[in-house]
């Protein structure tokens, strides 16, 4: 089988453990899979991305960068993406690399309007996961933990809206044949959630959340976090 390719576009926060490791050992991890079975490609740092034909699937990591910055490395990851579509290879944008996919493939991002989702909550499937190989057989609702300020405002053309609620209208998109994005964090444990409420207090707090409800409310996140697991799957079954 040929690799997976993680796209790292950001880091977790300084105040997590070095021993609890980063964004890319936390999708690995979830995929079950060992870590000779991944590439990963820090784009931040200049790394230059693998033709598609030597890997077989993609992961984009989240970031504390904005798409709407447009910043150098991030158009280069988007260029990528758009070939590839036509590799139909497996690709799971995550935050950041969700709002990338809408970005690349002719979509809009921006800050949302009402402001930061963080914590835990809720998302709920729509009718367009029917037939869908990701996320077909997930209950109708499922909690997920989430931290972002920018969204998708406008889908790219014949993208469709796989799971929402009432704050995000774009927590799982998917894009073409085999290309998903998720607004939410699958690779993201319940202590890592609590570290990012705690890091972030003040402004939270500025911003006129209640941290203490939103810290109260974090929990387990199983079925987003299984996500990875059958991505994976469905990457063995492309190569």
């Amino acid at each position: 089988m040929k690799p997976i390719l993680i796209i790292k576009t950001g880091s977790t926060l300084k105040t997590v453990p070095p021993e609890r490791g980063d964004f890319e050992h936390w999708i690995m991890a979830a995929m079950r899979l060992p870590e000779a079975q991944f590439v990963i490609c820090d784009v931040m740092a200049g790394e230059q991305l693998p033709t598609p034909r030597q890997i077989s699937a993609v992961v984009i990591t989240g970031s504390a960068a904005m798409v709407t910055d447009k910043l150098d490395w991030s158009e280069y990851t988007g260029a990528f993406l758009r070939q590839m579509v036509d590799s139909e290879l497996p690709v799971l944008g995550i935050c950041y690399g969700h709002q990338l996919l809408a970005h690349s493939l002719g979509g809009v991002v921006d800050y949302h309007p009402h402001g930061r989702e963080i914590g835990t909550t809720e998302v709920r499937l729509t009718a367009a996961v029917k037939n869908d190989p990701l996320f077909a057989d997930f209950p109708a609702e499922f909690p997920v933990n989430v931290s972002h300020r920018q969204t998708i405002t406008l889908l790219p053309e014949g993208a469709e809206v796989l799971a929402a609620n009432d704050f995000e209208s774009h927590h799982a998109v998917r894009f073409s044949k085999n290309m998903w994005g998720v607004q939410f964090h699958p690779e993201f444990a319940a202590d890592i959630m609590q570290i990012y409420l705690a890091e972030r207090e003040e402004i939270l707090l500025a911003e006129g959340l209640n941290v203490a409800e939103l810290q109260a409310k974090v929990t387990l996140t199983p079925v987003a976090e299984s996500l990875l697991l059958r991505f994976a799957q469905l990457a063995s079954q492309a190569s």
